[in-house]
């Protein structure tokens, strides 16, 4: 069964052993030999989909070709084989197109294919007392998988490790209401996930843990405001100060400890103070990692709290359409959870929410756009529904200024609450009509949650990676991709190497003319 371990500050003069710290019991955890159930397993290999359809869908934006720049400034690390590239054939050891090596170290390929994942905000989520994207934890997994040669079997008990911190931090830790951000839980739980990886002994992998936090606390601004493109390097970059950590650790290299419990540590400075306590849940010994199990992923690519309103809206504007007319509409009101409303709504006093010259990153954190927009197109798309031009539209930069959110006690109570039953993410919203007269609808939860009208199979991930992926992968590598992850837990080696994808002739080259100064940074 699950333990609940209590967490609280330390003063320098008490003592805690060892065994009683927090980064301690993580490494336990990922340490303990457990084998991964069946369900889980399927769905580690529907989440490695999920982030490769959203990868491939980012391959040309401006942040992906930076950091795959950066990357292949890197020669592979004496260590290992090298890892690689989204985008890139290195499967084989070969050269890039343009002549360059197209493997790299594998912290710089988890920076590079993080941020890739990362970018389109279009993959997993789990909210508790935190916010969570786990598939973060793939990318710099992955990396280490193929750097060092393990089979795909170590492969799946790693991923389950990761998405098991992560998330059971998440379950138990806030660190947005200190303004931290929330990558803070990735770093130790892709420590974790790595040490499993390598099938390191728990000390080590402790070390790693500590290290990994204390370098990836960072504060929540680069989600305030006019949101910038580091918000898709953030959970890369806790991705490859993992890496960096297990590397520390494994030469005999230390962390600061106790990291989160000690008088000057992380709960005592940057979260709840000296006097704070949590409850943090691990599994216990020989007990499944199922956390994976409890997440959700994404049908549009959004903030996960649009997910249930872009359902609601685009179901709203097909039963009405005049609804699309900002001329037949007095106010919307969406009555929401205080994280919705704080975020990504009108209470966070954001004038750039509001913006039609605003950036993507904050139009994907504006959910009086995101209603507007799906109320009128009935949809949403991961590249037409935020281009200048959609967002500048007249009508709707006049529907969408008549958006606001509310604040509504119960449906913050439902978004906390611990019962899967009742765990909610949308609200109710409420339309008052110009002529007079109300429209008023809720939803729980969004169509393709677990609980939702239309739960995510496998099916629909892979119907996603093909919609994502057709424009920049050839048909054969689709094919040869989806054929190789859905045999996951029996790779080989040499097939994880394998699990990438390389970009149909002449695509690439098209993102590096588009974004040349990619290419003129510092290595």
């Amino acid at each position: 069964m699950t333990l609940t371990h209590h967490v609280r500050v330390y003063r320098s003069e008490e003592p805690l052993p060892a065994a009683e710290q927090l980064a301690v019991k993580i490494a336990e955890v990922a340490a303990d030999p457990v084998a991964v159930e069946p369900a889980v397993v399927d769905m580690i290999v529907n989440r490695v989909i999920d982030n490769a359809a959203v990868a491939a869908a980012s391959l040309n934006r401006a942040p992906i070709v930076a950091a795959r720049a950066q990357a292949l400034a890197h020669p592979v690390s004496r260590g290992g084989a090298g890892s690689t590239l989204f985008g890139l054939d290195g499967a084989d050891g070969s050269d890039g197109a343009d002549g360059s090596a197209s493997l790299t170290s594998p912290e710089w390929a988890a920076w590079a294919n993080g941020v890739a994942v990362r970018e389109l905000d279009y993959h997993d989520t789990f909210l508790a007392a935190e916010y969570s994207h786990p598939g973060d934890n793939i990318p710099p997994i992955l990396a280490v998988a193929q750097h060092v040669g393990a089979d795909g079997a170590a492969l799946v008990r790693a991923i389950a490790t990761g998405y098991e911190i992560q998330m059971d931090l998440v379950r138990a830790i806030c660190l947005h209401r200190h303004k931290i951000d929330h990558v803070a839980h990735l770093g130790p739980s892709a420590a974790a996930g790595i040490g499993t990886l390598l099938g390191l002994d728990a000390p080590v992998i402790a070390q790693a843990v500590a290290q990994a936090l204390h370098t990836t606390t960072a504060t929540r601004q680069s989600r305030k405001g006019e949101i910038s493109t580091w918000k898709a390097h953030a959970p890369a970059f806790a991705g490859k100060m993992a890496v960096e950590a297990v590397d520390r650790a494994m030469r005999g290299q230390t962390a600061p400890a106790p990291i989160y419990e000690g008088e000057d540590g992380v709960i005592a400075w940057m979260l709840d103070g000296p006097d704070a306590a949590y409850e943090v849940p691990l599994p216990a010994p020989g007990e499944p990692k199922r956390a994976i199990l409890d997440s959700y992923t994404k049908e549009h690519s959004a903030e996960y709290q649009a997910q249930a309103w872009i359902d609601l809206a685009r179901r709203l504007g097909a039963q009405r359409p005049e609804l699309r007319d900002p001329a037949n509409i007095e106010r919307i009101v969406l009555h929401t959870s205080h994280h919705t409303h704080v975020v990504i709504g009108s209470g966070a006093n954001d004038p750039q929410k509001y913006d039609p010259a605003a950036s993507r990153e904050t139009l994907d954190h504006s959910i009086p756009y995101i209603f507007a927009v799906a109320l009128q197109d009935g949809g949403w798309h991961h590249v037409d529904s935020y281009a200048p031009e959609r967002a500048a539209r007249a009508d709707t930069v006049a529907l969408w200024q008549k958006v606001v959110t509310a604040e509504d006690a119960e449906w913050t109570r439902r978004y906390h609450s611990e019962d899967p039953a009742e765990k909610a993410f949308g609200g109710r919203v409420e339309i008052l009509l110009a002529g007079g007269g109300r429209i008023e609808e809720e939803i729980a939860v969004a169509d393709a949650h677990p609980l939702g009208a239309r739960p995510f199979a496998r099916a629909d991930y892979v119907r996603k990676f093909r919609l994502l992926a057709e424009p920049v992968l050839a048909p054969a590598e689709i094919e040869r991709f989806l054929a190789l992850v859905q045999r996951l837990p029996e790779l080989t080696a040499a097939e994880v190497r394998g699990l990438n994808l390389v970009a149909a002739p002449g695509v690439l080259e098209r993102g590096v003319a588009a974004h040349p100064e990619a290419q003129g940074g510092l290595f």
